[in-house]
């Protein structure tokens, strides 16, 4: 998206972030970070990404009493309990706070950041208080995760001068359980770059077949159910593996493809699974995929018949997106957003969270029915091309930035 304000809209973006490559390094200095493994990323198709690294070596005490020396800071009238719990979360990039407040002057019209419950929405707002601009919160708020709903943390989205929810259903929640002005919440969905899915086969990748590469040489004609995002229990990737026994029980000839950071628990119950007779998964992660658009992950999602997220713990889910672009059928939970983001018996089916067994039938009711697979999944694809595409969510980004900008001034 900031790759579209910056071409068409003639913005000038500066990216800050962390060094954490997964979510263990935001707290814990044994994670992988980007420094740590000798790849650092300044730039990545030409915008330029500052990246800090984040303290671990300091104490909760210490960096509550560095944020009260900030006046901006004391702005906020956060509560220490809340500062605390958001300390924890981290990252906390006492770097980049320093960076900020030691420029002398900064041309910033706005600050936009991202994901609840994490430090740098402290960060972001002590720096727009410091430069008296507005600062704009995407929380990607998984109100179906009741961790989300704590009313400590809650209090730190009350201090933004505008929300960036991804379903009217988020919004809704925002408004009548975190009790956030509704003149303050925005709803902009996700997108996706549906012309790279949509093309695979087509394009350089033309020569290049998931089933013809990864399946046994007699087994290229089996059914391929993919799930692809982090595999944990919230995002629904252990209802996945308690499922395939069921699965089985009906159709024989089909394998699972998992993608993405794999789990303890997710490893422990794989265990098992792949015990079972005519088991056959195969099982990706980040060490061995080149990036976002990995052409492994790609042919993926083109050849796969069904695509299987029953996750409680997504604002939206850019992967149904990616699975539609591709034209193929999805699979979801019955719960949080995703209600709004998947139209039941249209692009795709809905199923109870952490229930293998209803997963199970509806995989199994996809599986049999190839005239419905083709009908859903071009319903998606049309859906994603008309509604979801980055263009389309840049220009609602863009429109909500200039009349937040234009409110200040």
């Amino acid at each position: 998206m900031a790759e579209i304000l910056t071409s068409k809209f003639n913005y000038n973006i500066e990216i800050f972030t962390s060094d954490a490559i997964d979510f263990r390094a935001l707290r814990d200095p044994k994670g992988k970070t980007i420094m740590g493994d000798n790849k650092f990323y300044s730039e990545v198709n030409s915008l330029k990404i500052n990246r800090f690294g984040i303290h671990h070596n300091i104490t909760e005490e210490e960096t509550l009493q560095k944020l009260k020396n900030i006046p901006s800071f004391n702005t906020l009238n956060l509560s220490d309990r809340l500062v605390n719990r958001f300390i924890k979360n981290g990252p906390y990039l006492g770097n980049l706070i320093d960076f900020f407040l030691k420029q002398e002057k900064l041309n910033y019209e706005l600050i936009h950041t991202t994901f609840f419950p994490y430090f740098n929405l402290i960060t972001s707002l002590i720096i727009g208080r410091s430069i008296n601009k507005p600062v704009i919160c995407t929380p990607f708020f998984h109100f179906s995760n009741p961790r989300y709903l704590d009313s400590t943390l809650i209090e730190i989205l009350k201090k933004f001068d505008m929300i960036i929810a991804c379903t009217n259903i988020e919004k809704e929640v925002l408004v009548k359980k975190c009790k956030i002005e509704h003149e303050k919440i925005k709803v902009i969905p996700m997108g996706v770059d549906h012309k790279i899915f949509e093309s695979v086969h087509t394009s350089k990748l033309m020569n290049y077949y998931f089933k013809q590469n990864f399946f046994k040489k007699k087994e290229k004609d089996y059914k391929l159910v993919l799930y692809c995002g982090y595999k944990n229990y919230e995002k629904g990737a252990l209802t996945i593996l308690k499922s395939i026994p069921y699965i089985l029980e009906k159709i024989k000839n089909v394998y699972f493809v998992f993608i993405g950071p794999s789990t303890k628990a997710f490893n422990h119950e794989l265990v098992k699974v792949k015990k079972l007779r005519n088991s056959r998964i195969i099982n990706f992660s980040p060490d061995n995929l080149t990036g976002y658009y990995d052409k492994k992950k790609l042919v993926a999602f083109k050849e796969a018949d069904v695509f299987v997220m029953p996750s409680r713990s997504d604002a939206f889910g850019i992967a149904f997106l990616e699975a539609w672009a591709s034209g193929i059928p999805v699979v979801g939970a019955r719960i949080g957003a995703t209600p709004e983001v998947i139209r039941e018996n249209i692009d795709g089916l809905l199923v109870e969270f952490d229930d293998p067994e209803d997963t199970a039938q509806k995989v199994i009711k996809l599986l049999k029915n190839k005239k419905l697979r083709k009908k859903m999944g071009f319903s998606g694809q049309l859906k994603v091309s008309q509604n979801f595409t980055w263009e389309i969510v840049a220009e609602k980004t863009h429109q909500t930035y200039q009349n937040l900008i234009k409110a200040n001034n």
